[in-house]
């Protein structure tokens, strides 16, 4: 089946992207959670303590996002195996040090943004306010989240 290129076309558009976030949120929350599980050093109090307080306002967003989906009459990925084969952000490698788990975050997070700036444009030209507004939410937090950790990297 080939893809719609036509970013107007109809709400399988919206429900693919999404299920995209839900997988993307799926997989990130594993990794905060590994993150959380193995930070060292220095900044282990803060960081773990960081890292709880992102997967659990993580946890919010995916539900949120698969009820969005459900209201719509979509059907949420589920699975890990789907989430891993949808998602855009990767698993964590479990060879992060302090810092690269920080920067990977900025990364998953500015990657994850992206993506729901297009689910935006989207949803408004489909008419579909709610998610729109579910995406700039998002967004807006995950934006505010990347300019904490790179000032917390320096």
């Amino acid at each position: 089946m080939a893809k719609a290129t036509n970013k107007a076309s109809s709400s399988t558009s919206i429900e693919q992207i999404l299920n995209r976030q839900v997988a993307n949120l799926n997989v990130l929350y594993v990794k905060i959670h590994n993150y959380h599980w193995y930070v060292k050093g220095e900044q282990f109090f803060s960081l773990h303590v960081k890292f709880e307080e992102l997967y659990d306002d993580i946890t919010l967003k995916m539900d949120e996002v698969a009820e969005r989906l459900l209201s719509i009459k979509g059907t949420p990925a589920a699975t890990l195996k789907e989430y891993l084969e949808i998602a855009s952000v990767e698993e964590a490698t479990g060879k992060e040090d302090t810092r690269a788990m920080v920067q990977t975050l900025i990364e998953d997070f500015t990657t994850i943004a992206e993506e729901l700036a297009e689910g935006i444009e989207l949803a408004e030209e489909g008419g579909d306010q709610p998610t729109g507004d579910l995406f700039i939410k998002i967004r807006s937090d995950l934006e505010k989240q990347s300019w904490m950790l790179r000032s917390f990297l320096g």
